[in-house]
């Protein structure tokens, strides 16, 4: 989940080289939840991993962080549901110590409320993100696994609003959810959210469970995306689509935009960032991975140091590097700029520099 404020290259002090530093460290401080998602990476568990990075190997995984110097990524502090960690507070304060911009994705249960977005917000917390799976309670609750998440969720924006908390929401984007996307839109239109991001499933952890888009469909879909786009109160993005990227431009072109039009709303919409590359992911036992729907451990932070891998490693370098991917994302005129999901790649084929089955477009390399 990119978080409302380090979504795009805006607000940072220097230029970046996503094969040098990533925009985001996804940190997924636990598994510990009390839901039940149907499309969990992390098959989340109701109690904390008997192997979870302790207090003092958490601390010393945040002071790797500036050892990625300037401009620093931003660090999203995920799940599981990263309430449930008892020294929660006390890792916020260690990061905001160390400059460390941070955003929250909690999970719609019991240990949320108004008092602790406040609290959130007050220890320096930059942006907030929710779930929303479905425009009623009966699709979102039926997705989530648990009933009431729902209105918690819709409550919640209300609160953070109150709290002029940036909002990022996340809503899955599957053949059990798409019809009913337009709905969730307009649902979500009066919230004053800063983001609306649609996640493509993969198939992965308890997602197996559920029906991903043909690429027909999905291509469908992110046409109807750019075009909700243009008129939207919030940014409208996609998650694990960067073909959403091909898509974009070649309305763009088809709009009359050349050159350094293209350029500007490229950077603004993160062109080229994805698994691994621009986006790195820590496990709640420490494994470094380049995304947390592509479990494949490069290292661990307890003994690997995360800029070392990230910009070292054999699979991160690889994965810096589009012309190494096999098959049409490997010819592919869009590879710098689009990639394709490498872990809907690793889903399917086991391999993460395999082609994106999502992408129904043929490069011009490989047309007869």
């Amino acid at each position: 989940m990119a978080s409302p404020r380090a979504s795009s290259h805006h607000g940072h002090s220097a230029p970046r080289d996503f094969a040098l530093t990533p925009l985001n460290v996804y940190w997924e401080m636990t598994q510990a939840c009390a839901l039940a998602c149907r499309h969990c990476r992390a098959e989340s568990m109701p109690q904390a991993h008997p192997e979870e990075l302790s207090h003092e190997e958490s601390v010393q995984f945040l002071r790797q962080l500036p050892e990625f110097g300037d401009p620093m990524p931003h660090l999203i502090l995920t799940g599981g549901d990263p309430l449930a960690r008892a020294d929660l507070f006390e890792l916020i304060a260690e990061a905001r110590r160390l400059g460390i911009g941070l955003s929250i994705t909690p999970a719609a249960s019991h240990r949320l409320s108004r008092e602790v977005l406040e609290r959130l917000r007050d220890a320096g917390v930059e942006g907030l993100g929710l779930s929303l799976d479905g425009s009623t309670p009966a699709l979102h609750d039926g997705i989530r696994g648990v009933p009431g998440t729902f209105d918690l969720t819709l409550r919640a924006m209300d609160w953070a609003r109150e709290l002029a908390m940036p909002v990022q929401v996340n809503t899955l984007a599957s053949r059990e959810t798409a019809a009913d996307l337009p709905a969730v839109y307009e649902l979500l239109r009066p919230y004053g959210i800063a983001r609306w991001s649609l996640f493509f499933l993969i198939s992965t952890g308890r997602g197996k469970v559920l029906d991903p888009l043909s690429a027909e469909e999905a291509e469908k879909l992110m046409a109807w995306i750019h075009e909700t786009s243009h008129h939207a109160p919030f940014t409208v993005a996609t998650t694990e689509a960067p073909s959403y990227r091909r898509v974009v431009l070649e309305r763009m072109k088809a709009d009359g935009l050349h050159g350094t039009d293209i350029k500007s709303a490229s950077a603004y919409r993160g062109f080229g960032i994805r698994d691994g590359h621009g986006i790195v992911f820590v496990s709640n036992t420490g494994d470094i991975c380049p995304a947390g729907f592509l479990p494949v451990a490069a290292g661990n932070v307890r003994r690997d140091r995360l800029a070392f891998v990230y910009r070292e490693s054999k699979l991160f370098r690889a994965l810096h590097d589009p012309s190494q991917f096999d098959g049409r994302c490997g010819v592919c005129e869009y590879r710098a700029l689009c990639g394709g999901s490498r872990a809907r790649a690793f889903s399917e084929t086991g391999d993460p520099l395999a082609s994106d089955p999502l992408c129904e477009h043929q490069p011009k390399a490989s047309r007869g």
